[in-house]
């Protein structure tokens, strides 16, 4: 009982490594890594259930002793068993994988992004098989909306703005919001702003323990942290109540992202054969999480 404990928290360490890896692409989502490794839901649910009335209870708490108890009801409601391990595991990617990340998108561009071309098709369909019975005519509706809006956020110039500590917070309200959406690119969102290199070099700085930038690091994150809690309770809801237009906008805005590595593939042709090699393993990377996660929900 307890080693196939560890070896869940294991899972989702590494489950969480995949997550971060890939939000540091742009075109790329941690969101769409959670949809294929079958945690989406619990990820979407587990961020809804950090709420803040533990501390208000906490407080009142001095004044009423039974506060106190419902501080600590409130504060155990988190699924901190699922969400610490994940976090661990997507903050180790940002701080260690970085370096090698901006590697592969400097050295092979073309195949690195085949990969994921790849990846993100093959998780539309896996989304689409296994929801098809939730899916009506309406459905293809929000498909054709969902492609409609991925193909053109994906397809946005860049803009130039301020590195600003305030515009740094914002950027990671907004980008934060994208990651955990699959189709959409919260590295993406953050070249349209104008700061992807620029928290990717601060990023680089902390590897090499280069504390000077150590302030933008800590806005992007309480702003990332805002984002990822209140857009949280939205996806939730859409869930609960609107379950099958929510997985039909996701699978379409999966497909409409795929502009974005496709474009890059279009525009940097280099070495067909590695190409559609790193193509297929991208495919054959969620064909394998796919049947895995099948054969472990029919156990």
């Amino acid at each position: 009982m307890r080693s196939s404990k560890i070896s869940e928290i294991l899972f989702l360490f590494l489950k969480g490594l995949a997550m971060g890896s890939a939000d540091i692409i742009p075109g790329v989502s941690g969101g769409t890594i959670a949809l294929i490794t079958g945690i989406y839901e619990r990820f979407v649910f587990a961020l809804e259930s950090i709420n803040i009335h533990f501390l208000y209870y906490f407080v009142l708490g001095f004044k009423d002793k039974t506060n106190f108890k419902k501080a600590k009801d409130s504060f155990f409601s988190i699924d901190f068993l699922f969400l610490i391990p994940l976090v661990l595991g997507i903050v180790c990617a940002f701080l260690t994988l970085a370096n090698i990340i901006g590697f592969l998108l400097e050295t092979i561009p073309t195949q690195t992004f085949a990969f994921f071309f790849g990846l993100i098709f093959a998780s539309a369909f896996y989304v689409y098989y296994t929801h098809k019975k939730l899916f009506t005519r309406s459905s293809l509706l929000f498909i054709g909306l969902g492609i409609l809006i991925g193909f053109l956020i994906v397809g946005l110039e860049s803009i130039q703005l301020s590195h600003s500590l305030g515009m740094i917070f914002a950027s990671g309200i907004i980008s934060f919001c994208a990651m955990i959406l699959p189709g959409l690119s919260g590295a993406f969102i953050l070249l349209v702003l104008g700061q992807y290199e620029f928290l990717l070099s601060v990023l680089r700085d902390l590897t090499h323990f280069e504390f000077g930038m150590i302030l933008f690091v800590f806005a992007y994150g309480f702003g990332g942290i805002i984002g990822l809690l209140g857009f949280s309770k939205v996806l939730s809801f859409l869930f609960s109540k609107y379950k099958s237009a929510t997985i039909a906008f996701i699978t379409g805005l999966m497909i409409g992202a795929l502009r974005k590595p496709g474009m890059e593939i279009v525009t940097h042709p280099d070495d067909l054969l590695f190409t559609l090699i790193s193509l297929c393993l991208g495919i054959l990377l969620v064909t394998f999480f796919s049947v895995y996660e099948l054969k472990k929900n029919h156990e």
